[in-house]
């Protein structure tokens, strides 16, 4: 099983991780078609407790699946959080750790000087973001990771309610 974790770039002070809830997040999002009819999955476990929550959308692509999916999670969070959030996005996860902060140097702009794609999203998953302590874990989907298989199982219950 794959996994690689990457670390926010703007973690909180190690004194205030300390006495922050300990969460783990599990997400995933998909599409019959892409675009098409999609759906998410979110698993949040926290406190010993675990819930689950699935949507979905008409027509939607995969990758606003996937960062709907962790949006929806995170904003389930009344308190800051010390968060491990893992997916099967490499494009949430390097988007996250890797890709934000260029785009906002470059006024939402990639590299190739053309406007970052689902910017609202971004912005979105950046504002719920940081009042926590995230690690963005990726996971190669399909693998046999659990809690994957059923964020995956989630969202193709959603996509078949639409």
């Amino acid at each position: 099983m794959g996994i690689v974790c990457y670390s926010a770039a703007k973690l909180q002070p190690v004194a205030r991780i300390q006495t922050m809830n300990t969460v783990e997040i599990f997400t995933d999002g998909g599409c019959k078609g892409n675009p098409g009819p999609g759906g998410y999955g979110c698993i949040i476990k926290q406190n010993g407790g675990v819930r689950e929550i699935k949507g979905g959308h008409p027509q939607t692509t995969n990758n606003i699946m996937e960062m709907t999916a962790a949006i929806v999670a995170l904003k389930e969070l009344r308190d800051a959080c010390k968060i491990t959030l893992t997916t099967d996005s490499q494009y949430v996860v390097k988007g996250m750790t890797e890709w934000m902060n260029e785009w906002i140097r470059n006024g939402w702009k990639t590299s190739r000087r053309r406007h970052v794609k689902n910017r609202e999203l971004w912005q979105e998953l950046r504002e719920v973001s940081q009042r926590h302590a995230i690690t963005w874990v990726w996971v190669r989907g399909h693998d046999g990771h659990p809690e994957n298989e059923r964020c995956d199982q989630l969202a193709n219950e959603a996509i078949a309610e639409l």
